[in-house]
């Protein structure tokens, strides 16, 4: 015997992904032990070293963003001017996180910050993420959003951008007679 009521059967959820299961508890005990260092510094060194050296990694990170976007800002003025596409250089990307790595209090941040900083060490992480971010592109499925990148990039082997313009078989506004438009057919 039914009692008419309708069991609403819900779609199974996607496993959580490894990332969302791991990530908090990596922040937090992040957290706890750049608390536990700067405690362990204060002990040894004294509170005011310690507020002296978040000061200066909060100035340190601030001028190094600053060099960065500029540097940034500069080469794209130079490609629009020369009409050609920005260089890809992970560069300034990598100096703007070592900043705000530095700005951070913290100590590991600002160890992380400051190695960031390091050319060889950027030139290896911007070598690293753009295999990385190919080898997902080509194995993007098809509705997500690598693969809106995979159809919006082009496919010449010199990488170079066609100048073109849009034309259109409808006639301009100004072509198209004034009186009242004849209903959709459909």
């Amino acid at each position: 015997m039914t009692t008419g009521a309708q069991t609403s059967a819900q779609p199974a959820r996607p496993p959580r992904s490894r990332l969302r299961t791991f990530l908090p508890l990596g922040v937090a005990a992040w957290l706890v032990l750049e608390i536990w260092l700067l405690t362990v510094v204060a002990d040894a060194a004294g509170g005011l070293t310690v507020f002296l050296l978040l000061i200066a990694g909060l100035v340190l990170g601030t001028v190094v963003i600053k060099r960065a976007g500029r540097r940034a800002f500069q080469n794209l003025n130079e490609a629009m001017q020369r009409g050609t596409a920005p260089s890809r250089g992970g560069g300034n990307g990598l100096m703007m996180l070592g900043g705000l790595l530095l700005m951070m209090p913290g100590l590991i941040s600002d160890a992380l910050g400051l190695v960031l900083l390091v050319p060889p060490v950027q030139k290896a992480l911007s070598r690293r993420a753009e295999r990385t971010f190919e080898r997902r592109l080509r194995t993007a499925r098809p509705g997500t959003l690598g693969d809106a990148f995979q159809q919006a990039r082009m496919h010449r082997p010199d990488g170079k951008v066609v100048q073109g313009e849009v034309i259109r078989d409808e006639p301009e506004p100004r072509d198209r007679p004034e009186g009242p438009r004849p209903p959709l057919d459909r």
